[in-house]
């Protein structure tokens, strides 16, 4: 049996992640509303999460991980903003 080589098996992963991340970007830019933007701005940092997981695996730098933490704490954030800012505004209508 042949072993994996986990960096070229990351490698492969994240070219295949780039491949979301471009549909997820067109999306956020031509989504309809308010609420499909975020939707794709949501899964946008969860990719970019996961290709700094990825990274981290490829390249062996622990490094990777704490920034794929701090988007992830960010986009946490920035959700319950933009709950918060969604629940506002259909108080007005």
């Amino acid at each position: 049996m042949t072993p994996i080589d986990l960096p070229t098996v990351a490698t492969v992963l994240v070219a295949v992640l780039a491949v979301s991340l471009a549909l997820t970007v067109y999306r956020m830019l031509r989504g309809p509303g308010y609420t499909d933007r975020f939707v794709a701005l949501d899964m946008l940092t969860a990719v970019v999460v996961s290709m700094a997981a990825l990274t981290t695996l490829a390249t062996g730098r622990a490094a990777f991980l704490d920034v794929g933490l701090g988007v992830a704490l960010i986009n946490f954030a920035s959700t319950c903003a933009f709950a918060t800012f969604l629940e506002r505004r259909r108080g007005r209508r």
